[in-house]
């Protein structure tokens, strides 16, 4: 008998016309959501037996369009975790890959499998995507998002010190994707994110504006500065990333020169409060957006954010295949 996990329940709400639900930015989720997401996870990690098999059957069309490694691996295992089968899609072994458009190939992969994790380029086509799929489709990195990154970066910051809401957490370094879905998920969490970059390189300001609005009903608050310093006193959480992402390497000189000084070194970290952590989402250049001495040190979790990285993808696709955003372990 199919239980709520079966990929056989997730096939006929598809085909009923259910519509599916997506995850393409931290946004599109409501506080509870962000909440149960977390918690959820964290109880997939505890106890990881009782979520074997939990959607038994399933299929997971993964296609990459850039190259990944924590990504890729743990949409993979976290799908192996639940029973499903993942399914890893090359774009030039796709027709989407040969001009056919994105809508085809969704409403395709919609009938042969239960969800479809997407990391490509830009995020208007994730959507347009999206739209046409009538099973859940994830975000697993664009140009402007990376929302599954935020979700693990947040567990971490909540098993290492405690509740969210709050919580200074600042950001040193360029605006990207990764900086834009951290300010949509401090916002719902209720946190006080300081972004430091340069002058030219901030996050999208509607990123920004729209957290804003969100953090009135929140109680988040988020600021926009120039100096490293001054987001990383106090903080709970100091952040970085690399200072050239895939796609920029033709910048990669005028990149240097601009971010000269947005380092994370000991001293800054020192300013930061005394159970502060450091956070990276990886791959890290050791010597340019971070020293040794901090990656390497005692206050570091990345390798425990990397490996949350299953875990709350392993939660976002129970969840938005099941729609069990509470989450009863499989007996």
């Amino acid at each position: 008998m199919s239980g709520p996990g079966d990929s056989s329940t997730a096939n006929q709400a598809a085909r009923a016309g259910d519509p599916p639900r997506h995850y393409l930015t931290v946004a599109s989720l409501t506080p509870d959501e962000f909440a149960r997401l977390i918690s959820l996870a964290r109880r997939m990690k505890e106890e990881p037996a009782a979520w074997r098999d939990a959607i038994r059957g399933g299929k997971l069309a993964l296609i990459f369009d850039k190259p990944s490694t924590r990504t890729r691996v743990s949409f993979e295992a976290a799908a192996v975790n639940l029973g499903m089968h993942p399914l890893m899609l090359r774009p030039d072994e796709l027709q989407i890959g040969r001009g056919e458009p994105p809508q085809d190939t969704a409403r395709v992969l919609s009938r042969l499998v239960d969800a479809i994790a997407w990391r490509t380029f830009s995020q208007a086509r994730l959507e347009q995507f999206a739209s046409y799929s009538a099973v859940p489709v994830i975000n697993a990195l664009t140009d402007e998002h990376h929302p599954c990154q935020a979700l693990a970066d947040l567990m971490t910051i909540e098993e290492s010190i405690g509740a969210l809401a709050g919580r200074r957490l600042a950001y040193v370094g360029d605006g990207n994707n990764v900086a834009n879905s951290l300010i949509e998920a401090g916002a719902l969490a209720g946190m006080h994110v300081v972004l430091a970059t340069p002058e030219g390189y901030e996050p999208d300001p509607a990123i920004v504006a729209a957290a804003r609005e969100r953090g009135r009903q929140t109680g988040a608050r988020i600021e926009i500065v120039r100096d490293p310093a001054a987001a990383a006193r106090g903080a709970d959480a100091v952040y970085t990333d690399v200072w050239t992402s895939m796609g920029e390497e033709a910048e990669r000189e005028a990149r240097q020169r601009a971010f000269r000084g947005y380092v994370v070194t000991p001293a800054l970290m020192d300013l930061a409060r005394p159970a502060a952590i450091f956070l990276h989402c990886l791959p890290a250049h050791r010597g340019e957006e971070v020293e040794e001495a901090v990656i390497e040190g005692p206050r570091s979790r990345v390798w425990d954010e990397a490996e949350n990285r299953l875990w709350t993808e392993q939660a976002v696709l129970y969840a938005l295949i099941t729609g069990d955003w509470r989450g009863e372990p499989v007996r």
